[in-house]
């Protein structure tokens, strides 16, 4: 299985559409649909994106190497993923911020 067809598998694995997939690391769904073809080479970018935005194993998507995810997404995830995914940029902006004084707030208690 080569590393495209990795990615495909967390695609699918998280319920994600490759326009969804792809908007969540801001890239084109037409570029993802490459990657996962095998037409495009892979690059350090595209895997540390996968990685850090979905909890992927870097180890795992590029040599096959190990489980899919640091730990299995639970389904709150992946809910906010498609969630997320869904809206403008500059909602998910927003929401971004709001977590993050979110977080803020449940450190200062």
């Amino acid at each position: 299985m080569h590393v495209g067809e990795r990615i495909r598998q967390v695609r699918k694995t998280l319920k994600l559409s490759q326009a969804e997939f792809a908007r969540a690391i801001f890239i084109s769904n037409g570029y993802i649909a490459e990657l996962e073809g095998g037409l495009k080479r892979v690059n350090d970018r595209i895997i540390y994106l996968i990685a850090m935005t979905f909890g992927v194993s870097e180890e795992w998507l590029r040599e096959g190497v190990g489980d899919m995810f640091h730990k299995p997404p639970s389904e709150k995830l992946q809910r906010m993923i498609r969630i997320f995914t869904a809206l403008p940029p500059k909602f998910q902006d927003y929401v971004i911020t709001q977590i993050e004084a979110l977080l803020e707030a449940a450190h200062g208690e």
